[in-house]
């Protein structure tokens, strides 16, 4: 996943204060309990030398939440009095946190974001569609595709043969003609979303009449979720989790790959610290395990990360400080555009369950 979205976020010296908070609401006195979950939050925040100015500035943007009944989980980061970032995720925290330290905890964010998947929907019937892309970044756009033929849409069921026979084929073309449009402008919006996957739903003669028209590249994307209707949503989250798992899966095995044969990847924290510091890191791998503890030692520019704080010093930092290695990694990767792959403990061989692609090797 891109992470550059968050360089930003490391413009401001640490530290700097990260809560997560749900916002969920499944009661009428939502907002109260909302109030509580917050206070809390607030106490640990204090109990840990945040600022009482940094406090405030969170506070404020809960309130204005709490107001605007939003529900999710609330991420927030702050320094110095002022909020330099927030966001309000779908679903549940996997643990509501509040933490001040040097540098901001971004990788619940990442993992309750999750892996991005651009997808398109096509909704389709006999006399046109409607297609929805949605784009990595979750930029969502609709377009609506009228028919260029409306008349006839329908065979004839009786009549003179001939009469009917000749409907007949006039109904097919039409359909034969709105599919081609339909599927003119799939193709455009998988170009212009980055599509992985395009879920087609709707009329099975719609269906069938617009994958004959679709390209070959398109076509490999698709899912037919068949008539879906109500079923819809959850046939799109379905094809979505299962193009992700393709995806980690499929990086993963390179990464493996690059490792055991072509010198391409390394792994453990002293081989991904000094490849950070070179900025070699096409794609970084990290297991998430929210309980994990592991530090590294960070200086105030992105790529000043290394596993002791005397390498750090031997490379000209002064005053280094010491962080959870995932937050020191990921303002790193951040900061040499490298990409994010965030997998299920156990899912990587690599020694210390870290590890990294390379733009280029020594």
């Amino acid at each position: 996943m891109d992470v550059t979205f968050l360089k930003s976020l490391y413009d401001t010296p640490g530290p700097i204060a990260s809560v997560y908070l749900d916002m969920r609401r499944a009661t009428e006195d939502a907002p109260k309990v909302i109030e509580l979950r917050w206070r809390a939050l607030h106490r640990e925040l204090a109990e840990q030398g945040t600022p009482a100015a940094t406090v405030e500035a969170i506070e404020r943007i809960v309130a204005e939440e709490n107001t605007q009944r939003e529900s999710g989980t609330l991420a927030v980061f702050a320094a110095d009095g002022e909020v330099v970032h927030s966001d309000l995720l779908p679903g549940q925290p996997r643990a509501e946190l509040a933490r001040y330290a040097p540098l901001p905890h971004v990788k619940p964010l990442l993992a309750q974001r999750g892996q991005p998947i651009a997808y398109l929907v096509a909704t389709v019937d006999r006399l046109g569609g409607e297609i929805t892309c949605v784009s990595r970044g979750g930029d969502r756009r609709t377009i609506a595709v009228k028919p260029d033929e409306d008349f006839p849409v329908r065979k004839t069921k009786a009549g003179d043969m001939f009469r009917q026979d000749k409907q007949q084929r006039a109904a097919e073309e039409v359909w034969r003609i709105n599919a081609k449009k339909v599927a003119h402008a799939i193709v455009g919006a998988v170009d212009d979303c980055g599509a992985d996957i395009v879920v087609l739903a709707g009329d099975v003669r719609a269906r069938t009449a617009v994958q004959e028209e679709l390209s070959e590249p398109v076509l490999s994307r698709v899912v037919d979720a068949g008539g879906a209707g109500p079923a819809l949503d959850e046939e799109i989250t379905r094809a979505v989790e299962l193009k992700r798992a393709e995806h980690l899966t499929s990086l993963v095995g390179r990464f493996d790959e690059q490792l055991t044969k072509h010198g391409r990847a390394v792994e453990g924290l002293e081989g991904v610290t000094d490849a950070l510091r070179k900025g070699q890191v096409a794609c970084l791998f990290l297991e998430d395990r929210p309980e994990s503890s592991i530090t590294l030692w960070t200086g105030p520019q992105a790529t000043e990360v290394a596993t002791s704080a005397d390498r750090l010093r031997e490379l000209g930092v002064a005053d280094p400080v010491e962080d959870l290695a995932d937050a020191a990694l990921i303002r790193a990767l951040a900061g040499t555009d490298g990409e994010l792959v965030l997998l299920p403990p156990e899912s990587l061989r690599a020694e210390s369950r870290t590890g990294a692609l390379l733009r280029y090797v020594d």
